[in-house]
């Protein structure tokens, strides 16, 4: 697998305590501003280390990214690069009504937003906060539609207690509208007590229920992620999997995950690996050297998968939450 495809964390901060990233009781110590990767650092290693390794599909991510100071400016640096095959962002969309036409108008075209249910409590119940969150986040979803992003994905972190009873609702969208809604199975970044007494809804068992609602037949989607896709009869958009628990994909992986304070992370679900940019960049340690070690971390990036994982990542054990990593 050709691995092309960076995902890049501006900031680990949100605007949003949603209960399967960044619970409530969870005591996080922050990136602080000195110590994230300035727009001038992404882009440096963009163009001096990433690209000449044949990187050249983005996405930006957090945190939540639309916090992130000057992220307009930013999104026009990277949609401007002439290697930038394909940029695209993933947001709660909090922020989306003030800024979906900025950043239209930057060149940013694709965008995955958090939707975890259709009803404004249990979306608080989730994300924290008041019941007129949803309907902050649903103006942002309708912004970006009216201004032609697309594909426009929206994704669903189903939590067995909480949401799992709105998977039919949430899979009707794509009949009225042209979205792409994802279905993603919970993992144990971010609240592994949660995880522990919930556990997670196979993607096997949602495809089943929409099946004998409505049928369902392969589709396709333009995209980079491992969502298995699908559409139902007459549907304008269609329904992702992403079923990172109960069908391991990690021989499709083609990305790498770079935090917002400069670690490059090989593999979502395990911590072995990570290279530390940031430091050998301000120390002035010369970009090829750093673009050999990125280069070697490739070589090795089937072994790190969380398929062949190592005994402490498989007990469970993570010091970044996925805040930190940006999913």
């Amino acid at each position: 697998m050709k691995v092309d495809y960076l995902r890049i964390s501006l900031i680990d901060r949100c605007n949003f305590r949603c209960q399967y990233c960044l619970p409530q009781e969870t005591e996080l110590d922050q990136i602080l501003g000195p110590e994230l990767l300035t727009e001038a650092e992404i882009l440096q290693l963009l163009q001096e280390v990433f690209i000449p390794l044949g990187f050249s599909r983005f996405r930006l991510t957090g945190g939540e990214p639309l916090l992130r100071p000057g992220v307009v400016d930013l999104v026009r640096a990277i949609a401007s690069l002439p290697q930038t095959q394909d940029l695209a962002m993933t947001t709660n969309g909090f922020r989306l009504p003030a800024l979906a036409e900025d950043l239209y108008g930057a060149g940013l075209r694709r965008l995955n937003i958090s939707l975890d249910s259709l009803r404004p409590e249990v979306f608080a119940q989730i994300v924290g906060g008041g019941a007129n969150r949803w309907a902050q986040v649903w103006a942002g979803i309708m912004a970006a539609y009216r201004l032609g992003f697309a594909p426009l994905k929206l994704n669903v972190v189903v939590i067995p207690g909480l949401n799992d009873q709105e998977v039919l609702d949430l899979a009707a969208l794509t009949l009225d509208y042209p979205w792409h809604v994802r279905f993603i199975e919970f993992m144990p970044i971010g609240n592994s007590t949660l995880f522990g007494e919930r556990g997670w809804v196979p993607s096997a068992e949602l495809r089943r229920q929409i099946r004998d609602r409505w049928g369902l037949e392969p589709a396709q989607v333009l995209g980079n992620g491992p969502a298995d896709v699908f559409q139902m009869p007459n549907a304008q958009g269609t329904l992702g999997f992403i079923s990172q628990m109960s069908e391991c994909f990690c021989q499709r992986c083609n990305r790498l995950r770079l935090s917002a304070d400069g670690w490059l992370r090989p593999c979502l679900l395990n911590e072995t690996g990570q290279i530390d940019l940031k430091t050998p960049l301000r120390q002035g340690q010369a970009l090829q050297d750093l673009r050999a070690q990125v280069a070697e971390l490739l070589v090795h990036k089937a072994q790190i998968n969380f398929e062949q994982r190592d005994a402490g990542t498989a007990g469970g054990v993570y010091t970044r939450t996925m805040s930190q990593i940006g999913g």
